[in-house]
């Protein structure tokens, strides 16, 4: 008994640069009727605005909170900075102190030779040591000297910055509460709206959500979805694109109104489709 094979159709990779006017013979023979992929972009679109009010409430706070952390970051870091340049500096006049004692042994040394000399040539080898180590001496102690009035300096920046870190923390944590409040009082609210929001996304195919997304992105206002503008008080709509206004030709707005085809804004590239469907 012969079989029959099953033909697969082959899925077209999706393409980022794609727009939705590419999309228009994807879209026609999609599985899923016109009519009911234009009325799940719309509710999409409708999800999204949503969310976007809900969002702006929080305004520039979650701009200003990030800000903050990061120049909390940025004076976190120059205090440890800072904590490291004081303990190098420690570290120098603890090896100058170290060299100071092994000096002083050999001064030491040196001077008690000077009482067992036999001749004027050892004499004045002996006093040019003394000299040598004497200098090194003072080399020593300047550098001590110069070390903690650089620790000092260091500690008044390091109070500096730290009277800096505790204004900034106090304006941090009033942000952070502000904005909490805010996305507490939306919280619930938002999960609904992202609930549905991830629904409809799920029932529109890869492709075409792709164009979407990158179109909502790209469009001032986030808008990849529109309708005829402007909406009358009888309920009918004007002849002109929601997204940038320019005048749509009357074949089109049949197109729109029957919602049988996926209509493309050819001016701003946006969706144009009859909310009534």
């Amino acid at each position: 008994m012969a079989t029959t094979k099953k033909s697969t159709k082959p899925v077209t990779p999706v393409d980022e640069r794609e727009t939705f006017v590419s999309l228009q013979k994807n879209f026609a023979e999609s599985e899923q009727s016109t009519q009911e992929k234009l009325k799940t972009l719309y509710e999409l679109q409708e999800a999204d605005i949503a969310i976007d009010k809900l969002v702006q409430l929080r305004g520039e706070l979650p701009a200003e909170v990030a800000i903050l952390e990061e120049e909390l970051a940025g004076l976190h870091a120059k205090t440890e900075r800072i904590a490291q340049l004081i303990d190098g500096y420690n570290q120098s006049i603890d090896a100058a102190n170290k060299q100071i004692v092994e000096l002083d042994g050999e001064i030491e040394k040196y001077r008690s030779q000077l009482e067992n000399i036999s001749n004027s040539r050892e004499y004045d080898s002996i006093n040019k040591e003394l000299e040598n180590q004497g200098l090194l001496r003072a080399i020593a102690e300047k550098n001590i000297t110069e070390a903690r009035a650089a620790i000092e300096e260091r500690k008044v920046d390091q109070e500096r910055i730290g009277d800096r870190i505790l204004i900034r923390e106090e304006d941090l944590r009033a942000k952070q509460e502000e904005l909490a409040q805010i996305v507490d009082s939306t919280a619930k609210e938002e999960k609904a709206l992202q609930t549905k929001r991830d629904a409809l996304a799920a029932k529109i195919d890869e492709r075409t959500l792709s164009a979407y997304e990158r179109i909502r992105g790209n469009a001032h206002n986030h808008l990849a979805v529109v309708t005829l503008f402007p909406k009358n008080d009888d309920g009918t709509y004007g002849d002109a694109c929601g997204g940038c206004f320019h005048t749509i030709t009357p074949q089109r707005i049949i197109d729109i109104a029957s919602g049988r085809k996926l209509v493309i804004c050819e001016h701003c590239g946006r969706i144009i489709v009859n909310p009534d469907i």
